[in-house]
């Protein structure tokens, strides 16, 4: 059993050609076409339908379903990725709400994994629960781990975990052994571990090398803590990755200036998460960690989920997203070069078929590359889909106004909701 118009694997081999093949090798083969879907809306798979049509088919099909026809698909342009991914989580928070969904009806698909990282962001602000499918959260990155804990450790000079953390980040000659014993002193002075380790009269009762190397780190720590009262957030972060030694150790671990300069621009991506108000003061820190908390995950089980859409075949969600569909991003820029545009379109129809319910389409109007602001142009895919099954932002004024009501008024009742707590 196959499916031509979901061949996206063509570098593992995953051909249309090779269905076309096995009709020519068994000449007596019989075709079967299995065209009811049991998951999708009829609207979703009209729209998949026209889409996939502009390929060539040896075996064309009809899928049809007896699901309802659902509300129109969602065409969104947006600024950028920032403020699509802002509009994506806004749009999840509120279908949750309104519909009383778990989080794990909703999928965002995307063409790389590099799309991931403003809608973590986003996602991360308004406090929704994601898994990162085929690759590594962002917040998960060890680098961004460490100058976390060190963030955290300035904030709270209580916290153990983020002094454990961050006194061995980078390694500064502080062993195992010498944290055990610190633990014990602190334990019987029933002080924190960076109380501790501030403390002169501990100090002595531990060896040398550890006692100096907890004094600079200290040092270090205090310095940060006093920038922190005149330092906006992401100003302090920038300083922070110089002033603790994070950056130097990761250029002596990383093998190439390649593999520094991209794990750098994590810890230079850190810093733009805390971009926001220009105040200062500890407790602007506190309010801007507490944002990026990974203490709100949620159960494993009920998270919003991000993916490419290489990795969602096989899967359906009640909700889904796909972003970033402009020219030169899906199809992507080597498909429209090298001529194989038709994958490009499979792989869109495979995305679209993931949406049981209700779907949204995004893209972007611009985009920052290489320090230069770039024009994007809407996915020629768009185009191929059938105008009665979309709604796009303007073109129903009614719609957007009713639309734009509806959200309005739960952003009233959530704020009403927190002033009542």
């Amino acid at each position: 059993m196959g499916d031509d118009d979901q061949s996206i694997y063509a570098w593992r081999g995953a051909n249309p050609e090779n269905l076309l093949e096995l009709g020519r090798d068994y000449p007596a083969l019989q075709i079967i076409k299995l065209e009811q879907n049991y998951r999708c809306s009829n609207r979703v798979l009209r729209a998949a339908n026209a889409l996939i049509a502009h390929n060539p088919h040896e075996h064309p099909k009809t899928l049809w379903s007896d699901q309802a026809d659902g509300e129109r698909i969602r065409v969104w342009e947006c600024k950028d990725a920032a403020h699509e991914a802002e509009k994506v989580a806004a749009e999840i928070q509120f279908i949750a709400q309104k519909h009383a969904a778990p989080w794990s009806e909703f999928c965002i698909l995307f063409r790389g994994n590099h799309q991931s990282r403003a809608l973590e962001k986003a996602l991360q602000l308004l406090r929704i629960p994601y898994h990162l499918s085929g690759g590594t959260a962002f917040l998960d990155r060890g680098e961004v781990k460490d100058a976390l804990a060190w963030l955290r450790l300035l904030a709270n000079p209580d916290d153990d975990a983020a002094f454990l953390r961050a006194v061995q980040s980078p390694n500064r000659g502080v062993g195992a052994t010498s944290l055990q014993r610190l633990g014990e002193l602190a334990a019987q002075g029933h002080l924190p571990l960076s109380r501790a380790a501030e403390s002169l009269a501990i100090g002595k009762q531990l060896p040398p090398r550890a006692a100096n190397a907890l004094q600079g780190f200290c040092d270090i720590v205090r310095g940060l803590r006093a920038d922190a009262r005149t330092l906006p957030p992401a100003e302090l972060v920038r300083k922070l990755n110089e002033r603790s030694g994070l950056l130097a150790a990761l250029r002596a671990l990383c093998k190439d200036e390649a593999q520094f300069h991209a794990r750098r621009r994590n810890l230079d991506e850190l810093a733009d998460w805390f971009d926001g108000p220009k105040t200062s003061g500890p407790g602007e820190l506190a309010a801007a960690l507490a944002l990026l908390s990974h203490a709100d995950k949620g159960d494993a089980g009920n998270q919003v989920r991000l993916m490419s859409m290489h990795a969602a075949k096989g899967l359906e969600f009640r909700f889904v997203f796909i972003v970033g569909v402009e020219d030169g991003n899906l199809p992507h820029e080597a498909s429209i070069e090298e001529g194989r545009i038709d994958e490009e379109r499979r792989l869109l129809y495979v995305g679209i078929t993931r949406a049981k319910e209700r779907l949204w389409l995004s893209h972007a109007r611009e985009a920052q590359r290489w320090g230069d602001r770039l024009r994007l142009k809407p996915s020629r895919f768009l185009d191929e889909l059938p105008s009665d099954e979309l709604q796009r932002d303007g073109a129903d004024p009614v719609a957007d106004a009713a639309h734009k009501a509806e959200r309005r008024s739960a952003g009233i009742a959530n704020i009403r909701a927190l002033l009542a707590d």
